[in-house]
């Protein structure tokens, strides 16, 4: 964390310089996390090229993004009670700069083409996605903590909301940005797209990213707010304890834990699934896809604003309310057939209410149960739930349909039904748990 300014900002400007400097961390922290999600999805825009050329197949494939999911799920652990202590503003550069290299490196041996043995470049290519898992980590960790360092509790919910569009907004950039590159030029091409989105994101971040209000010279966001909290008193370390002893917590976590299969199900394969069940070229399967994601932005903006205002900054009604739209969601784009207007239907669905869950699941609703110290450690739990499970379904969907390949006139044809029932019926249980917390109390730090 970085140190408190020597020169204390005057009372007459406080105000002003308070809100300059709120702002633009947050917009550094939404923008700069978005071109995060770029770097990380590139690789679910170029399976279905990398399948064709013969490199690679569904399995590894889904090994490869395995990799990235379990380091991003321990590294999001680690860094989330690390991100506590941070300079966020270095922190959160470091790692994006880390995971724009980790996808220059695949491009270039991306044109190595048939000259690496196949279990080679998997090996490599895993292994290098593993480093972007971990750099990845570093990114939510930063700017949520910025959140709760900048911004006062009676306004967290509309503002991580808002924040939450970076996921969607990253996914909507990649599948448009780098889906069309690969369409023109190819797949290798992809990755360098992608890398050159995370160095703009660095750019963002070194410029307009505030760690603190101490190191501005302004008062703590407790004191500027009026708020008092019998946790102030504690260190971070202790209430991180605590926060480990929190069931609440846990149970959002697994609650996260199974949406997070149903939404890499549809990001990982869904381009995949289009294009090999219903027959859509690799332009119109990204098209549709990305609708998942331009329409998850108007769940994450709308969500943290109506459960401030209407539910009174009670979550638990909405998340069940989206948690069943998510489900109808998935299974109508799973059953809906080829009509391009149900497949879109499908995605609007989809996407608002992941948008909602991303915000409240992956993390609001676990970040509300514990004071503002402990921000960092309350998402990390979370965090390493969530994209455990997300690493596994990337595993165990991959081994569900390459274990279902026919083969027509020399051509590998994919069936998904046994993958499908797994998606769904994660994205059931997901809904389901948070009912747990509905009549617990909230613990005491």
């Amino acid at each position: 964390m970085s140190s408190p300014a020597q020169a204390k900002c005057d009372a007459g400007i406080q105000s002003k310089r308070y809100l300059k400097c709120r702002y633009s961390t947050f917009i550094a922290g939404t923008l700069g996390y978005s071109l995060y999600y770029v770097c990380r999805t590139s690789l679910n825009v170029v399976k279905k090229p990398l399948i064709d050329s013969g490199l690679l197949d569904a399995s590894q494939l889904g090994i490869i993004g395995s990799a990235m999911l379990f380091t991003y799920a321990i590294g999001k652990f680690v860094n989330g009670f690390l991100a506590d202590y941070c300079n966020l503003k270095r922190f959160m550069a470091t790692g994006l700069i880390v995971s724009a290299g980790a996808n220059l490196l695949m491009g270039i041996l991306g044109f190595s083409g048939g000259l690496l043995p196949t279990a080679l470049l998997c090996i490599v290519f895993a292994f290098l996605w593993a480093i972007n898992g971990w750099s990845q980590s570093m990114g939510a960790p930063s700017a949520v903590v910025g959140l709760s360092r900048w911004f006062p509790l009676k306004k967290r919910g509309t503002y991580y909301g808002i924040f939450s569009l970076s996921h969607n907004l990253g996914e909507f950039l990649s599948y448009l940005f780098v889906g069309l590159i690969v369409a023109k030029i190819g797949w290798q091409w992809g990755f360098f797209g992608s890398s050159i989105a995370g160095v703009i994101g660095v750019v963002l971040i070194l410029l307009l990213y505030y760690d603190t209000p101490e190191s501005q010279g302004l008062p703590p966001i407790e004191q500027l707010a009026g708020e008092k909290n019998d946790a102030d008193r504690k260190s971070t370390k202790e209430i991180q304890k605590k926060v480990f002893k929190t069931p609440g917590v846990w149970i959002i976590a697994a609650a996260s834990a199974f949406m997070y299969i149903s939404r890499y199900a549809i990001n990982g394969w869904g381009v995949l699934f289009l294009q090999e069940e219903k027959g859509f070229t690799l332009a119109k399967a990204t098209s549709i896809i990305s609708i998942n994601a331009l329409f998850g932005i108007f769940g994450t903006v709308l969500s943290g604003w109506f459960s401030d205002k209407l539910f009174k900054g009670d979550r638990n009604v909405p998340a069940l309310i989206f948690g069943v739209l998510n489900t109808i969601g998935l299974v109508l784009f799973l059953f809906g057939g080829n009509g391009i207007f149900i497949n879109i239907l499908a995605m609007v669905i989809f996407g608002i209410a992941i948008g909602v869950l991303i915000c409240f699941l992956g993390g609001l609703m676990a970040v509300d149960m514990v004071p503002r110290k402990a921000s960092g450690a309350a998402l990390g739990i979370v965090g390493i739930a969530s994209y455990i499970a997300a690493g596994i379904q990337d595993i165990v969907s991959g081994k569900l349909i390459d274990a279902n390949v026919t083969l027509v006139g020399g051509v590998k044809h994919y069936d998904f039904h046994a993958a499908v029932i797994f998606w769904i019926s994660a994205s059931i249980i997901s809904f389901l748990l948070p009912i747990l917390n509905w009549k617990r109390k909230k613990a005491e730090f």
